[in-house]
């Protein structure tokens, strides 16, 4: 079982604790390419220096901006890597999945099932809204938008799940010695981490429960499924390709997409209906696809201690 891979004698909390503030600081140091850039653009061109997350997210050309961005989270994944490997003494493999080897063929279904869905639904929300939008679509910026978000929101993404929905669940579950502790509290943390997020700001602290949610819905993917994967190409396919299609001036990245949304934003049912519509319609298709089974004990189980010992 996949959270069990973590039970080990030796991987006490405390380690967990560690290895999360090394996972950060390594961030952090991922984020100086990005100030060395605004310093060197104050210095030679005497332009001020960005006061608030706001201007800085605006300070250099959309692209140029993510790609300093999404730099940070290889810093991320690489002291993943590491605290996984030397602090805790298992593989990387270990923290992805109880199968031999990863299966790829459930990243890409997952990827490709909500890429179908976001593409379709923002269609049709432009055709019943199309006063919401304007075209944004400009062909060379658009193609190195694809090129860097090819290459870095997966790394983004994938930090995230390994980080969440796996690192931190196996911690969890090390602690507690049950998996509705770590399925609860991954999620909090989750969710909480997008607290400071600019959409935050514009719709109100409802929206933290459209974050919550879909962190509880990933938790419960990658413990019914005993892995990663399926989370890894649904969050890979809703960060690429929501920045492919759309963008607006209150969202925490602006991307040369396809389109501009310059709708008033607003918190209603765009926050309920993915956390109770769509992701049960998600989950129900994936148990269909994969046959899971017996959901309370992988949702609500004890934990084995002797397990990994």
């Amino acid at each position: 079982m996949f959270i069990e891979q973590g039970i080990k004698k030796n991987n006490f909390f405390g380690k967990y604790v560690l290895g999360s503030f090394l996972i950060f600081l390594a961030s952090t140091i991922g984020q100086a390419p990005l100030l060395l850039a605004i310093a060197y653009e104050t210095v030679t061109n005497g332009r001020s220096f960005p006061t608030g997350n706001d201007a800085m997210m605006r300070f250099f050309e959309p692209n140029f901006t993510l790609f300093l961005i999404l730099i940070s989270f290889v810093f991320a994944f690489y002291a993943l890597y590491l605290v996984v490997k030397h602090l805790h003494h298992q593989s990387i493999l270990s923290v992805t999945t109880s199968r031999k080897k990863i299966d790829w063929s459930r990243v890409w279904y997952a990827f490709s099932i909500w890429s179908i869905f976001t593409i379709l639904s923002t269609v049709i929300y432009y055709y019943i809204a199309p006063e919401d939008f304007v075209v944004n679509f400009k062909p060379i910026p658009f193609a190195i938008l694809l090129l860097i978000g090819a290459l870095l929101i997966p790394i983004q993404t994938s930090t995230e799940e390994y980080v969440f929905r796996g690192y931190l669940m196996q911690g969890f579950g090390n602690l507690a010695g049950n998996k509705w502790f770590p399925l609860l509290m991954t999620s909090l943390i989750f969710g909480g981490m997008h607290f400071f997020n600019p959409e935050v700001t514009k719709m109100g602290n409802i929206i933290l429960i459209y974050y919550i949610g879909t962190g509880l819905f990933l938790g419960i993917l990658t413990l019914m499924d005993d892995g990663l994967e399926l989370a890894l190409g649904f969050h890979a396919a809703n960060n690429l390709i929501g920045a492919l299609l759309v963008t607006s001036d209150w969202t925490v990245f602006q991307t040369h997409s396809i389109l501009k949304d310059v709708s008033e934003p607003k918190a209603g049912m765009e926050v309920i209906v993915p956390v109770v519509v769509i992701y049960p319609i998600l989950l129900y298709i994936f148990n269909n696809k994969y046959q899971w089974t017996n959901w309370r004990q992988r949702l609500m189980g004890k934990i084995d201690p002797n397990t990994n010992n």
